[in-house]
């Protein structure tokens, strides 16, 4: 499902140049769920956002699904996303005026890969997968933070992606409700998905069938 190769990202600071990522190289299978670990700073989240297309590498490949997305420009790159990505984030960035519900079908809309009268069934499809059906009609700040993040993988999924990122999904929530996220995540990875998180809590990854560790911008 996805292959880095020589995956290289150079940041220019005032102090001078930064190197994220130092020439990374990895697999992950098609149904996997992987773990990225290692401490803050060392090159987790740009590793993840180079995978989704956010951000372009300063040298190497980046291959999903055998799309070379490294060679995609913009427009193409936010038409791929909407259609093969899910990306669940640590401070969920639900729409505060938008109803849960509401906010699991956008996706859909600016798709369109989804039917419009076939929306709100989705939807609702979605939220009761995730556990947080009866929360629908309320908005994200209603919810807490745990029934926030499960609206968050239920909005991720709304494309029906091949692919779920999480960026520290549980860097806001308890131990037990860490666990559960970790959980749903599992049973997606299960049904066929496959599941890339980024996490500095090695302790919440249980379940994963692979854990990933990096130090300084390379794979320890």
């Amino acid at each position: 499902m996805i292959s880095l190769r020589g995956l290289r990202r150079t940041f220019a600071t005032p102090a001078g140049r930064f190197d994220a990522l130092t020439g990374i190289d990895l697999d992950v299978s098609a149904g996997e769920f992987v773990a990225v670990v290692g401490r803050s700073g060392s090159g987790k989240t740009t590793l993840l956002n180079l995978i989704a297309g956010l951000d372009h590498p300063s040298s190497g490949s980046v291959t999903v699904a055998g799309r070379g997305i490294h060679e995609l420009d913009h427009d193409q790159l936010a038409a791929w996303r909407g259609r093969s990505v899910g990306i669940v984030f640590q401070f969920f960035q639900l729409l505060p005026t938008l109803s849960v519900a509401e906010n699991v079908m956008l996706p859909m809309d600016l798709a369109g890969k989804v039917p419009a009268r076939e929306r709100a069934a989705r939807a609702a499809a979605l939220l009761e997968r995730v556990g947080v059906a009866d929360q629908a009609g309320k908005l994200p700040a209603m919810l807490s933070g745990g029934q926030q993040q499960r609206v968050a993988i239920a909005r991720a999924l709304a494309n029906d992606p091949p692919l779920l990122l999480a960026d520290e999904p549980t860097g806001n929530l308890d131990s037990a409700t860490s666990a559960e996220v970790f959980a749903l995540f599992g049973s997606l990875a299960r049904q066929g998905k496959t599941v890339v998180v980024v996490t500095h809590e090695r302790d919440a990854t249980t379940g994963v069938t692979r854990t990933v560790t990096l130090a300084d911008g390379a794979l320890a």
